[in-house]
């Protein structure tokens, strides 16, 4: 799942060696942090949010067969 958020917001971004994701898991929650560089936040957020919603939407689809909720944050 983590090289999945990377191959999606690799190509988005101006400064893709910036791109992070660090795994936080739970008993009942996987939470994905995704971290860009500054000048990026705006191309990975996207107008109104809808780039970072459409990732959004297909790390949970992927994410669906786990038993766990998943949960994708995008910090500076």
């Amino acid at each position: 799942m983590k090289q999945l958020v990377e191959t999606i917001v690799k190509p988005l971004v101006d400064f893709p060696e910036d791109v992070r994701v660090d795994v936080k898991e739970d008993d009942s929650r996987i939470t994905y942090q995704l971290s860009v560089n500054k000048t990026d936040m705006g191309k990975v957020i996207g107008k109104q949010g809808r780039v970072a919603k459409a990732i959004r939407t297909v790390v949970y689809a992927a994410g669906s067969s786990q038993q766990k909720k998943i949960f994708l944050e995008i910090s500076e």
